[in-house]
C-alpha cells in the first residue's frame, strides 16, 4: 500500500498521472529552516520527517507493514541570490516574491522521501526555471487572483504564470511539487525489494 503524506492537490494528481492508487494522510510538521541548512539539505529533511511521521501512524503490526510504502515530499524555490522562498505570508510577501523571480532563471528544488519496512530512501530533484520580466501590474493582477498563497515562490507554472516561463531545464512535474519519473523509479525499486515470493505478483 502507497501512502502520500501531503495534503497537496497537485502531488495527488501527478502521482495519480503515473498510474499509482494511493490513500493521503498528511503529515503536520513544522516547516522551519534550520541554520545554515541547504535548500536541499532543508527540502529532504523536511520530507523525511513527514514520511516518518506518517509511517509511525500508519505501519500495520504483525508484519503486515512490509507492504507499507510512505512517500513524503516537500519543494521550495531558491532565487539567484541564494535566498530560499516558501509559500508566502501574504500578498505583499508574494509580491516581494514576484519581483526578486521576475527576469531570472531560479531553481525549484523538492526533496522526496519513501519509508518502507526495510528503511528511508531520499533523493532531490533540481529544475532550473527561467522567468521573463513582470510589470507592478502583472504582479498585483496574479496576487489578486489568489494563486500565489499556497506556493513555494508564489506562483504556479501549471497555472496562469505558465505565460510567464518560456524555458524550464530539468523535470517539469518538479516544478509542480512532485518530479514524477524520480518518485516513480523509487516506488518501484521498494517494491521489487518487497516483492512477494515467486509466483504472487506484487501491486503498490
Amino acid at each position: 500500500m502507497l501512502v502520500l503524506a501531503s495534503a497537496s492537490p497537485r502531488r495527488r494528481e501527478l502521482l495519480a498521472l503515473g498510474g499509482f492508487t494511493f490513500t493521503v494522510a498528511p503529515a503536520a510538521i513544522p516547516e522551519e529552516l534550520g541554520a545554515g541548512e541547504s535548500a536541499i539539505g532543508y527540502v529532504t529533511r523536511l520530507a523525511r520527517e513527514k514520511a516518518e511521521a506518517v509511517w509511525a501512524r500508519h505501519s500495520p503490526q504483525d508484519g503486515e507493514g512490509d507492504a507499507l510504502l510512505v512517500l513524503g515530499a516537500d519543494t521550495t524555490v531558491v532565487a539567484p541570490d541564494g535566498q530560499i522562498l516558501e509559500k508566502p505570508a501574504d500578498a505583499a510577501d508574494a509580491a516581494r516574491m514576484l519581483r526578486q523571480l521576475s527576469g531570472t532563471t531560479h531553481q525549484v528544488i523538492t526533496g522526496v522521501a519513501l519509508v518502507s519496512a526495510t528503511g528511508v530512501e531520499v533523493a532531490a530533484e533540481v529544475t532550473y526555471v527561467s522567468m521573463l520580466t513582470l510589470s507592478d501590474e502583472e504582479i498585483a493582477a496574479y496576487v489578486a487572483a489568489g494563486e500565489s498563497m499556497d506556493k513555494a515562490g508564489a506562483y504556479g507554472i501549471q497555472g496562469r504564470a505558465a505565460r510567464w516561463i518560456p524555458r524550464v531545464h530539468g523535470c517539469y512535474f518538479n516544478v509542480m511539487g512532485l518530479p514524477l519519473a524520480l518518485v516513480s523509479t523509487m516506488i518501484e525499486g521498494a517494491v521489487a525489494r518487497h516483492a512477494k515470493p515467486k509466483g504472487v505478483a506484487a501491486s503498490v
